[in-house]
């Protein structure tokens, strides 16, 4: 099971690194107090994931619930996922594409899973991701100062 997880997992890596994908960082200040919660929800805010339109924290109880699932190396249909966070479908189909557009998720036979099952190397390759984009904004950057 692991070794096809890995396998599927690179050929999304080489995928991501050539599509679509919205990088966002806001600096925020760390929560004071080491509650997992708190740091969770520093953390999504931190890429953009959850703001203050968000009453209901919806992303953030997907986001949960993808972090627990992908940490059993499987992955979870939309409907599990509104079941198990007791939302619509429709709202986890809309938080699953913010998801997804910020490189965090990725798809497996109409199923959902975190891009990595631990958070460290999740934000480790968010910043591979952003170090690609910025490479590549030099590099046409130079192309068209050569140019002028």
């Amino acid at each position: 099971m692991f070794r096809g997880r890995f396998k599927y997992l690179k050929e999304i890596k080489e995928i991501m690194a050539s599509s679509y994908q919205r990088i966002t960082i806001i600096k925020i200040r760390k929560p004071l107090k080491k509650d997992i919660n708190d740091e969770l929800q520093w953390l999504g805010a931190s890429l953009g994931l959850f703001n203050l339109r968000d009453k209901d924290k919806s992303c953030f109880r997907i986001f949960v619930e993808l972090l627990k699932i992908s940490k059993k190396g499987v992955s979870i249909s939309s409907d599990e996922l509104a079941f198990k966070a007791g939302l619509s479908r429709g709202t986890v189909i809309h938080h699953i594409n913010k998801l997804i557009d910020a490189g965090l998720v990725v798809t497996n036979d109409r199923k959902y899973i975190l891009r990595e099952n631990k958070l460290a190397p999740l934000i480790d390759e968010l910043e591979n991701d952003m170090k690609r984009t910025y490479n590549t904004l030099k590099e046409i950057a130079k192309d068209i100062d050569n140019k002028i």
